[in-house]
């Protein structure tokens, strides 16, 4: 058995001194401190402060490490604004693949509507370039006939041959400057052509896409349409069919004639460039003068009739209703707020109080479509 009064051996494995406590007995080293790892004897030893960033101390304060501000950076150039493209190539193939994209009759319009704006300005901009050229050329030819006029007028002797030398320098000078201006010409003819081409075929595309979608929609589920009947006395009546909204006014307007309109809104557009003259039928399109917007019946009835797949109509649907003993009248859904009034023409105007007769010739004009299975028609009278 060990006496109480031995001492353990101290951790480093040497005995602990006589009297001394166990607190105050020597600590073994470290087998690792005080020299390198293994495997690490090339290391640098560590250093707290980067080299490039000395430590520095202001008068009675602590030392910070000072920091390298970043380099300033180069002001950029400034960028010029790039403008879109213009060219008939560019704005054809960017509008329809928009109508590609999107299956609606009313994004096809503002399509049509956009490449329309655009031929406008194509058209306008070739005709500036044109009228640019013959104005250069005219004044290229006016400044030589001015200096033959003042050499003629100076008066001055000069030999016959400085004469002739510069008769032959003016000739060549205006045969070179006419013929730069005729290849100028030239190529502006040339670009003309290709940008009308590449908008007629836009046209033509945007056209068949917009009749095959209305086909399609009537073709889906026939349209509704609600038609008033107001008696005027014993045999005159007043005829209304109930506002419609939406896609329906182009389909009506194909469903009536076979055609499409120019616009998408045609119906609901009361606008007028003379707030004393009432709207005008006609858009200034599709073969339509600016001075023919506001033709008389029979002028306006010969529009409707002539050939082409769109009619530039305004505010109104046409309607031609046979009639018994040969021929057509001319009927007119004229918009008026809630309703569409139905009109007839005569003379040069309409009138919209209707006989018996044209009353029921035109309600039996929708009956049959009605029983064609084209048109869902419901009948009020009141």
């Amino acid at each position: 058995m060990t006496s109480r009064k031995e001492r353990k051996p101290a951790r480093g494995g040497r005995p602990a001194p006589k009297g001394a406590s166990a607190r105050e007995a020597p600590k073994a080293e470290s087998p690792t401190r005080g020299r390198a790892a293994p495997g690490r004897k090339d290391m640098p030893s560590r250093r707290d402060t980067p080299r490039d960033l000395p430590a520095v101390a202001a008068p009675g304060k602590k030392a910070t490490l000072a920091r390298t501000p970043p380099a300033p950076r180069p002001p950029e150039a400034p960028r010029a604004p790039r403008l879109p493209d213009t060219s008939a190539e560019a704005v054809t193939r960017g509008v329809l693949a928009r109508v590609r994209g999107v299956e609606t009759l009313e994004s096809a319009y503002d399509a049509w509507l956009e490449l329309r704006l655009a031929h406008g300005a194509a058209r306008l901009r070739f005709g500036e370039e044109r009228e640019r050229l013959e104005q250069q050329g005219s004044f290229l030819v006016g400044a030589v006939r001015a200096a033959d006029r003042e050499r003629a007028a100076s008066g001055e002797p000069a030999p016959e041959a400085a004469l002739v030398s510069a008769d032959a320098s003016m000739r060549d000078f205006l045969r070179q400057a006419e013929e730069k201006l005729s290849r100028a010409r030239e190529a502006l003819a040339k670009e003309e052509a290709e940008s009308e081409a590449r908008y007629q075929a836009a046209f033509g595309e945007l056209c068949s896409t917009l009749q095959d979608r209305v086909r399609r929609h009537l073709g889906a589920s026939p349209l509704r349409l609600r038609l008033l009947l107001r008696k005027v006395g014993a045999t005159r009546a007043i005829l209304h069919v109930e506002r419609v909204s939406g896609d329906t006014p182009v389909l009506l307007l194909y469903l009536f004639s076979g055609r499409i309109p120019s616009r998408h809104g045609f119906l609901f557009d009361d606008s007028t460039e003379d707030v004393s003259l009432p709207p005008a039928p006609l858009y200034p399109e599709e073969g339509v003068a600016p001075g023919e917007v506001r033709p008389e019946a029979p002028a306006l009835i010969a529009r409707v009739r002539a050939p082409g797949e769109v009619l530039p109509v305004k505010g109104f649907l046409p309607v031609f209703v046979p009639r018994p003993e040969g021929g057509e009248d001319f009927f007119r859904l004229l918009q008026r707020g809630p309703v569409m009034e139905v009109e007839v023409a005569e003379g040069p105007g309409f009138r919209g109080i209707l006989t018996r007769e044209e009353s029921e010739r035109f309600a039996g004009h929708l009956l049959r479509l009605k029983l064609e299975g084209r048109l869902e028609l419901e009948v009020e009278a009141g």
